[in-house]
């Protein structure tokens, strides 16, 4: 087994000497700070156990720069992913030491998230939401950016024409990558149901509006049922999935185009054979994997995380740096995809 890394190891690998490296971890003479990334670089490529310190020793001159990010569902995993990696992407940002700051809202509510938002306030230099669409909301990234905070929208687009910029996935595209997976697998015509977290939930609408468009235009022989609304619970999406299989033997697929997977997933489990009923969702968890693994899951769909933390703390970086734009816009995100033979 090998050995703990050292500094010695740490200087052979980025090519200076053992002094240098002590210098840059101790901070006892001033170093030039190409040759302290350097040494950075090669402590974080070796995985040596100071390499943090080192990152924060080069970072000692550089402007702070304090993020602030109001999400939700504290609890569940990809939010708990979500918040690891947009604080390792604080940590990298370069020519600022970041500062993180995550608020979560105890609900769904347009007022939570309005008043944690404003909560930020003077605590936070530039702040990005995982929000509902609603007026509230609005008028919150419009007070918020009077007081030159810009406000980036995460995953789902809220305060259109005024945030910012929206930083995610297409979502028009991911419904109808949704509906071409189902209509692939299916190979007799029959009923299709779709589930939406709801209708403040912007992103939802722009998947569900895609993964029926594909159905009109590529599947005329497939029937997509009403929308159901399962306000993202593992519960209520249980119930109406077994209440929709008792109604409709011939159901032939299902997407959950927001969170409360959970529930669909067990519902088929305990009614159907893998593969009977094309199912799919989005965001790799654990109860994904484990239904991709198992085939009561056709295809996940999930967001790059790494990049998108990357790419938005880029965004408010240059925002607070260089000032906010007048002209708003949309970064778009290529989704994962996943099969079982991904896993």
């Amino acid at each position: 087994m090998a050995g703990r890394m050292t500094i010695a190891d740490v200087a052979r690998e980025a090519g200076v000497s053992t002094a240098t490296v002590d210098r840059v971890l101790n901070g006892r003479e001033k170093v030039r700070e190409s040759t302290a990334k350097q040494v950075f670089e090669a402590a974080h490529r070796i995985g040596y156990h100071a390499a943090g310190l080192i990152g924060q020793r080069i970072k000692t001159d550089l402007p702070l720069m304090r993020f602030g990010f109001v999400m939700h569902k504290e609890k569940q995993a990809f939010y708990k992913n979500f918040a690891a990696e947009m604080e390792r992407a604080v940590r990298a940002a370069p020519n600022v030491r970041g500062e993180l700051i995550i608020e979560y809202s105890a609900s769904q509510a347009p007022g939570d998230f309005a008043d944690l938002m404003r909560g930020l306030k003077g605590r936070v230099d530039v702040m990005g939401a995982t929000a509902v669409t609603h007026h509230i909301v609005t008028e919150a990234v419009q007070e918020l950016q009077e007081d030159g905070t810009p406000c980036f929208a995460l995953l789902n687009d809220f305060a259109q024409g005024v945030r910012q910029n929206y930083i995610g996935l297409n979502n028009l595209k991911v419904g109808r990558i949704a509906a071409s997976m189902i209509a692939t697998a299916v190979h007799k015509p029959g009923k299709i149901a779709v589930f939406v977290g709801g209708y403040r939930w912007h992103g939802h609408e722009l998947r569900e509006t895609g993964f029926r468009s594909y159905f009109r235009e590529y599947a005329p022989q497939f029937t997509v049922l009403d929308t159901l609304v399962n306000l993202e619970t593992r519960q209520l999406t249980y119930e109406a999935t077994l209440d929709l299989l008792a109604r409709h033997p011939d159901l032939r697929g299902i997407y959950c185009a927001g969170g409360g997977m959970e529930g669909a997933i067990a519902a088929l489990r305990e009614v159907r054979q893998p593969g009977d009923v094309a199912l799919v969702v989005n965001e790799v968890t654990p109860e994904t994997r484990a239904g991709l693994q198992d085939r009561y899951i056709t295809l996940v769909i999930s967001t790059p995380l790494a990049v998108l933390c990357r790419d938005i703390v880029a965004l408010m970086s240059n925002a607070v740096l260089n000032g906010m734009s007048d002209v708003v816009g949309q970064h778009f995100l290529q989704p994962e995809l996943y099969l079982a033979e991904s896993i």
